[in-house]
């Protein structure tokens, strides 16, 4: 995780230049010997593709009804029910089952870094991390509400939810099941 996580600032950190012209810079010549922006690329690209399918699977499960323990569309999804069928169902990976787990087991991340796939926790019982959704991207998310509604996508800007808020998290693992020998990501 840590190597990862390096590799990432000590990219971020080379100039442009020393990257168009590695044969001037001994790091330069070090990441193009490697292959690492190259391969760093596929690993976002795929990243970016399970985040997609993440969203696209979500969506066809609209209108599935809320229920209370749920966790299939032939019986209903509760919130976390849901969150947790589409991760399992699109990347192979089983978040915990209640919303306060699944936001203890992932990253925390700024509202500004929001992007497709990541998780938006709301306080909507009195206690911290009690609604989980699936963030699809222009301030909008997917989740099962409450007893008698649909999976269904809600816009965060709106003032129930905005006053509600309780943060955004980042489930880092999904890319740790990376095939064709390409690295797992923390």
């Amino acid at each position: 995780m840590t190597r990862w996580l390096c590799l990432s600032v000590l990219l971020c950190s080379v100039s442009t230049t020393a990257l168009a012209s590695p044969g001037d810079d001994e790091m330069g010549r070090f990441i193009a010997d490697k292959g690492l922006l190259e391969r760093l690329e596929q690993v976002r690209t795929r990243v970016a593709h399970r985040a997609s399918d993440l969203v696209l699977t979500a969506m066809g499960f609209l209108g599935v009804p809320y229920r209370r323990g749920g966790n299939s569309a032939e019986t209903g999804f509760d919130c976390s029910g849901f969150v947790r069928a589409m991760y399992e169902q699109t990347v192979g990976l089983v978040l915990p089952r209640r919303a306060n787990e699944q936001a203890a087991a992932t990253q925390a991340i700024d509202r500004s870094d929001l992007q497709p796939g990541d998780l938006v926790f709301f306080n909507t019982m009195r206690r911290a991390f009690s609604h989980v959704g699936i963030y699809v991207g222009e301030g909008k998310f997917i989740h099962s509400p409450r007893p008698g509604a649909q999976v269904r996508v809600e816009d965060m800007g709106i003032a129930y939810w905005s006053h509600r808020f309780d943060g955004a998290r980042r489930v880092a693992a999904a890319a740790a099941s990376a095939p064709d020998g390409l690295p797992a990501l923390p």
